[in-house]
Order: C-alpha cells, then sequence, then structure tokens
C-alpha cells in the first residue's frame, strides 16, 4: 500500500500521566509509520499550549505533525501568533477548521468559517503550510442541504486548502458519493477517509450524537445487544471497521485518518489486518 499515505490522531493531554500515556501510545503506534500525526484543537484556543507541546514533542521524534487550528472565537491577531510560532518551530502542515463556540462566548470572532480561515493562513503565509480541511460525507449537523455542505467544502478548496480529512463514518457509499460530487463540483484534492475504530458502543453514540455521524441500524443493534461485553463489542467492531477500510481503499480512497482517541490497540490491530506497516 505504499501508494497510500495513514495518518493518526491525538488530543493534547492534560496532565502529566496523560503526557506520559500518549508517549507510550505514539511508540506502539510508529510501527504504522504514518505520514503525520495530527493533535487536536479546543474550542477558542482552550488546549493551545497543549497542542503546541505535543506537536513540538513529536516533531523532536522525528515525525511530521499537523496542529489542528480553529477559528471560531479566535481573532486575527492571535491567529496570526499561533501561525508565526508554527512557521518558527518548522512545522509545515495545519488542519484548518471552523471549531465550534465555546461557552460563554459571546460572538464568532473575527473569523467565521472555515473558508475564510484558510484564506488567512495563505494570506500571511503563503505556501508555507499544506493545508488540510474537513469534509462531510453524511453532511455537517449544521448544513442546510447535502448541496449547501458540498458547496461549503468547494468554498474551502478554492480557498487554498490542499487536502481533506473526513469526518468518520460507517457507510462506504456516502464517500464515494461525496468525493464523485465533489470532482463533478470541480474539486479534486484527495480526500483522506477518517476512521474511528470501535470499542465502546456508548461512547461512540454519544460522539455521534454531537457530530451527526450516522451508526447504521445494524451495527447499533448488535452493539446493543453485547451489553456490558466489551470483548465481543471489540471484535465486532474490529470485524466492522476492517471491512470498511478494505472497502475504502479498494474503491480508491487515497488513504485513511484514524481518530485513536489517544488510544493505541485498536488502530494497531485494523492496521494490521490490512497489512498497513509493521504493524
Amino acid at each position: 500500500m505504499t501508494d497510500k499515505n495513514f495518518s493518526i490522531e491525538f488530543f493534547p493531554p492534560k496532565t502529566p500521566e496523560g503526557v506520559e500515556k500518549l508517549r507510550a501510545v505514539r511508540a506502539k503506534l510508529a510501527v504504522i509509520d504514518p505520514k503525520y500525526y495530527s493533535v487536536t484543537f479546543g474550542a477558542g484556543g482552550s488546549t493551545q499550549k497543549g497542542t503546541l507541546e505535543t506537536v513540538l514533542e513529536i516533531k523532536g521524534e522525528g515525525r511530521d505533525a499537523a496542529p489542528h487550528l480553529s477559528c471560531i472565537g479566535s481573532s486575527r491577531e492571535s491567529l496570526r501568533a499561533i501561525l508565526n510560532e508554527y512557521k518558527a518551530s518548522g512545522i509545515r502542515r495545519v488542519v484548518a477548521l471552523r471549531g465550534d463556540l465555546p461557552s460563554g462566548y459571546g460572538g464568532f470572532g473575527e473569523v467565521r468559517y472555515a473558508n475564510e480561515l484558510v484564506e488567512f493562513i495563505r494570506a500571511e503565509t503563503g505556501d508555507w503550510f499544506h493545508i488540510e480541511v474537513a469534509a462531510y460525507p453524511e453532511m455537517h449537523p449544521q448544513a442546510k442541504s447535502p448541496q449547501d455542505d458540498l458547496q461549503s467544502f468547494v468554498r474551502k478548496v478554492r480557498a487554498g486548502a490542499d487536502a481533506a480529512i473526513t469526518q468518520y463514518f460507517y457507510n462506504a457509499d456516502a464517500y464515494f458519493q461525496f468525493v464523485e460530487a465533489a470532482a463533478r463540483a470541480g474539486v479534486d484534492v484527495p480526500v483522506t477517509a477518517g476512521i474511528m475504530p470501535i470499542t465502546n458502543y456508548s461512547q461512540l453514540m454519544r460522539f455521534s450524537d454531537m457530530c451527526g455521524a450516522e451508526i447504521p441500524r445494524w451495527i447499533r443493534l448488535k452493539l446493543a445487544s453485547f451489553g456490558d461485553d466489551t470483548e465481543s463489542i471489540r471484535a465486532f467492531g474490529l470485524d466492522v471497521v476492517t471491512a470498511l477500510c478494505e472497502r475504502l481503499l479498494a474503491g480508491g480512497a487515497p488513504g485513511l485518518h484514524f481518530y485513536t482517541l489517544n488510544q493505541a490497540n485498536a488502530t494497531l490491530e485494523i492496521c494490521r489486518r490490512l497489512g498497513i506497516g509493521r504493524a
């Protein structure tokens, strides 16, 4: 699979114990030989320091790292300062997102949408950064319609995005139809499929309710039938997600982006089954 790219997503740890745990997780996941690790960014910059520290530590280990950058709740001045800090640190890749409005914020900030953030990054830094943006095969939960959502994606790409990562999904047809629709709209940047391993049913339901990702009925019912049998949930989840990845890669997806939740084992096992890296 030398023509495919695989990447890993973490969130910045908030405790010394979390930092140590993430180091151990990265050491395990190194066998996958990911193209890069991305590190999330809290609403309104709430994890900015942790994001920077984690990205710099990953870079110090000789790996490519991509900090997430959210525009909601941020001023142009604060965004400029963050970009300059990343550039000075030799970071060459960012994930540009609109983000969510933090509780307690009175307004959206000076940059309201992801396409405006991409435009701002390009205006400030030229071609320094490889910019990834988000794509939603099953439609962003706040979009008015699939067509409206597709146009939002097109605007982000035309603003200067190099590539995209999708929200996670379990319906491969949704991914392929989105990529085809984007191509018909004149957009041909690589769209990497976002993959969420299934290890915890209630957690998956909670995340999916928040982000609008659909869990197909047959998967939901099967997971619910296992109750508290975590081993059966894990085994079933590995089979389902591996089969999804196989179909995506066979169908032309340029790569996979694993939402690890700072855990290693499920992603490692999926990659081992797929024959990725030395996993």
